[in-house]
């Protein structure tokens, strides 16, 4: 569609090239010739053109057509630049833009025309120096082109995130072919669906000895066609390892295949017929990245060797890079194990003082759209974040509070399902923080306002506008107009948050300042997702030093007893209940803060099994 639009502009601006043409000069002069020659060529009108030189008709229109096809040119465009007279010879300059196709730059150069006259008319004085003055008897156009090998997606320690895995990739050498070529493309585009006029074009612009790549198929594909491949006598299908295979976290990283035609289409870009493709994750993210551009080159052959007389034009094309992730490989696997016996669940790692995304792992949920864009009822989780609120009113840690099996504050009814008869009076705020006694938090809905709670919470990240290349979620939190719909918010119950919004509110707690989520550390700028997130990343936020020690405190009770304390080292958070099935676990221990997240089964068990994992707990 690109090349197409190309060829549509170059039609369009033709009447711009022949006005240009036309209007420098009056009669008597070269001129004619020089325009007809120009334009002829440029509209592909060749007898025109040929009939302005003093060389064989037959033999320049096929030159002109030769010269189109060896470039495998989308367009001509040109512009007379200067013409001068001496006597009844003349010399014509003008400048020349090609249209490469395939999303490659013009190439731009400067020509000249030499004419005399002949009978009275002036002819172009014919020979291959007139299509560029390098181009000498006996040689021919071609285009050299160097597709580099996709990069992989690295993690922390620039490890790559990917195995081998096997592609195939079909060509052939246009040396081989001779005059069957076109058959051969026929074929070849009647079973893959690629354009016959592109693939061709291909064959006839490269260089006879190379070996063309024209197609590539990833495994499951080139099995379904092996056998009508195999049949089309001079085409080559070549096993060609690359590191495409996604390793954990697989779906944060993401699948690659090779470019279909209806792919080749959607994306545009630098890709080219038999590239690969990221299909989702960061593959997808960062898909020109990672292919770069095709180094190309134009060039002369000698028409009898084959052999390159002169490189007249190089794009070395835009350098792929690597794309690095914070993601690190043991914190990864522990985050593995730990989920891999349970039904559902996700856990979200990252490193606490700097917001780094280390793990992401899922059983029955997805990485990106549940671990971190996932929206789930924070339940009793989000008491962290009213914790803030609260102890910044002056609400006192060892406040005692009643934990009833039921409570109505505001109309909104509240059950502890803890709490099977009677009354406790005499468990503190910690205490009933650290069992997510939901009647007992609750009833401290008057001791804060709205705002307290809505500034607390976006204190901790909840609604920030962070940036990621993949989407995630921060959190969201409903207006809250009466005491029921803050005791709600306190008891998480209008409140929504994604497994990694949860993970840095941990990370806030442990190091003291609340930080936005990083995956990707190179390449830093542009970001791909800087269309639909914001151009700068929210700014870390300090937490009041007392605040967080009191919460410090009641994290560590709230971990205290549960599975998530089985390992070495001190292990801090908070195990709460969502709903009658969902289950969040929130805490750290070192410098890894964690959240998660699961249904039916216990979630500081599986804390308990990753951080026992990890090395070197503090």
């Amino acid at each position: 569609m690109r090349r197409a639009r190309r060829t549509l502009a170059a039609t369009v601006t033709l009447a711009v090239a022949s006005t240009t043409l036309t209007g420098c000069f009056e009669e008597p002069s070269p001129h004619d010739a020089v325009r007809d020659f120009l334009v002829g060529w440029q509209t592909e009108d060749y007898d025109l053109a040929a009939g302005r030189t003093d060389g064989d008709v037959a033999t320049v229109r096929q030159a002109l057509a030769d010269a189109k096809l060896q470039l495998d040119a989308a367009s001509f465009r040109f512009k007379i630049t200067s013409i001068g007279v001496t006597g009844e010879e003349s010399k014509a300059d003008f400048h020349a833009e090609v249209d490469l196709g395939e999303n490659n730059p013009l190439w731009q150069y400067e020509g000249v025309l030499p004419l005399h006259l002949v009978d009275g008319s002036w002819k172009v004085r014919w020979s291959p120096s007139v299509l560029h003055p390098q181009l000498k008897e006996g040689q021919r156009f071609a285009v050299a082109t160097e597709p580099r090998p996709r990069q992989p997606v690295v993690d922390r320690d620039d490890d790559p995130l990917q195995s081998d895995t096997v592609l195939y990739v079909a060509g052939v050498h246009p040396n081989e072919l001779g005059s069957r070529a076109e058959e051969v493309v026929a074929k070849l585009s009647e079973v893959t669906g690629y354009a016959q006029d592109r693939l061709l074009s291909r064959v006839r612009s490269s260089p006879p000895d190379d070996f063309v790549q024209l197609v590539t198929f990833g495994r499951s594909r080139y099995l379904s066609m092996q056998s009508k491949l195999a049949a089309i006598d001079g085409l080559e299908v070549r096993p060609q390892k690359q590191p495409v295979e996604p390793d954990a976290p697989r779906q944060l990283v993401g699948n690659v295949s090779a470019l279909t035609p209806e792919t080749e289409q959607k994306l545009g870009g630098p890709q080219r017929a038999g590239d690969s493709v990221g299909r989702n994750g960061l593959q997808q993210a960062y898909q020109n990245y990672l292919t770069g551009s095709t180094e190309t080159k134009v060039i002369t052959l000698d028409l009898k060797t084959g052999q390159q007389v002169a490189q007249l034009k190089e794009w070395p094309g835009r350098q792929n890079v690597s794309v690095k992730t914070t993601i690190d490989r043991v914190t990864q696997s522990a985050a593995e194990r730990a989920v891999a016996d349970t039904g559902t669940s996700a856990l979200v790692a990252v490193q606490r003082d700097t917001g780094e995304i280390l793990a992401v792992s899922t059983k029955g949920l997805h990485q990106e759209r549940d671990a971190l864009a996932g929206k789930f009822p924070a339940g009793t989780a989000f008491s962290i974040v009213a914790a803030d609120a609260l102890l910044k009113k002056g609400v006192s840690t060892k406040q005692k509070l009643a934990c009833p099996q039921e409570r109505t504050v505001g109309g909104a009814k509240f059950v502890y399902a803890g709490q099977s008869t009677g009354v406790t009076t005499s468990a503190t705020l910690q205490e009933n923080f650290a069992r997510g006694c939901v009647t007992a938090l609750a009833s401290l809905a008057r001791r804060v306002t709205a705002d307290e709670l809505e500034r607390s919470a976006k204190a901790l990240g909840v609604e920030q506008p962070w940036r990621l290349p993949l989407k995630s979620f921060s959190g969201s939190l409903p207006a809250l107009p009466g005491d029921a719909d803050k005791a709600k918010a306190i008891a998480g119950q209008n409140v929504q948050m994604s497994p990694l919004s949860m993970a840095l509110v941990a990370a806030a707690v442990g190091s003291g300042t609340w930080r936005p989520p990083v995956l990707v550390t190179s390449p830093k700028s542009p970001d791909p997702a800087a269309e639909t997130t914001p151009a700068v990343q929210p700014a870390p936020v300090p937490m009041d030093p007392k605040v967080r020690a009191a919460l410090v405190g009641m994290m560590r009770a709230g971990a205290a007893g549960t599975p998530a304390q089985a390992g070495k080292g001190r292990v801090y958070g908070v195990r709460a209940s969502a709903d009658g099935q969902q289950g969040w676990f929130v805490g750290w221990q070192g410098d890894v803060a964690v959240a998660v997240l699961t249904k039916n089964y216990d979630p500081a068990a599986v804390a308990g099994t990753f951080f026992a994992g990890l090395r070197d707990p503090a």
